[in-house]
């Protein structure tokens, strides 16, 4: 996949932890937005879980700084169906965010990506991990002293680490600074999902969308593809993020709730672009 096709933009910092305000990254591709022929509205169950049949599906974890500004970064690749917040790298079972962030466990926040290996490869999220964040922070070289970030790439299998390590390789000859990114094996360190709170940030901040959705529980949360791709838009500056929802609701067959829910809050976000405008 050619970084030709990145536009610059910045994610919503008012959202974001220090490290990452003070930073500008490429967007990640788009999906490709195909228009459905049907409007027909859909039944909950499909806009519940992807489509996607299973043994298409592969999973690949990446950390890199806040696990809210990864997740909705790799939301918007083509060929990601979900993505879930967590905690890799540490010992104890089933850890707390508050635990992970004292530094007692040995975890970093971490994203679960859940793929279809016939749209996108491994190894191409791994030449895109670099876009998500500065890998080269020299603050990451005190993880487990003075703090629960890092950067990392956590491998299943020798293929899946040979991938990383070449992509890393590639990554370094283009920049003069150190990259301080980590291989780790995933097989050695378990992912354990993060609270309800922490799964999907930026689309929980808008209740009437979440209502609409009608998904009862974390795990339907997490196993949404609309839940994936509506928390990446949402984590856009607000110009972007009407463009972003009006493509959305040509590229995905939704239920009518949740359509009118999209069109409140695309001329919700528009009249205020408008009276920002005015202001200025």
């Amino acid at each position: 996949m050619s970084h030709k096709h990145y536009r610059s933009i910045r994610f919503c910092t008012s959202l974001q932890p220090s490290s990452f305000r003070t930073n500008m990254y490429k967007q990640l591709p788009r999906w490709n937005t195909q228009v459905s022929d049907s409007d027909d509205d859909v039944s909950e169950s499909t806009e519940k879980t992807s489509t996607v049949p299973s043994e298409f599906l592969c999973q690949a974890v990446f950390a890199g700084d806040s696990f809210r500004a990864i997740e909705a970064a790799y939301g918007r690749v083509d060929g990601v169906v979900r993505t879930a917040t967590g905690y890799c790298g540490g010992t104890l079972k089933k850890p707390t965010y508050r635990e992970v962030c004292e530094g007692r466990t040995g975890h970093t926040e971490a994203v679960k990506v859940i793929y279809d290996k016939r749209k996108i490869s491994y190894k191409s999220l791994c030449d895109l991990f670099w876009e998500t964040h500065d890998p080269t922070r020299k603050e990451y070289l005190n993880f487990g002293i003075d703090t629960h970030l890092r950067s990392a790439i956590f491998y299943c299998s020798e293929a899946e680490r040979k991938e990383a390590q070449e992509s890393k390789i590639r990554r370094q000859m283009k920049i003069n600074k150190r990259i301080v990114t980590k291989l780790i094996p995933l097989f050695d360190n378990e992912f354990f999902m993060a609270e309800n709170q922490h799964q999907k940030y930026y689309l929980q901040q808008k209740c009437r969308l979440c209502e609409c959705l009608c998904l009862r529980s974390t795990e339907q949360f997490v196993e949404s593809e609309i839940t994936c791709k509506l928390n990446s838009i949402l984590a856009l500056e607000g110009g972007l993020i009407v463009d972003e929802l009006s493509a959305l609701l040509k590229a995905y067959n939704m239920s009518k709730q949740i359509k009118v829910a999209l069109q409140e809050l695309t001329e919700e976000l528009s009249e205020n672009a408008k009276g920002n405008t005015q202001m200025l």
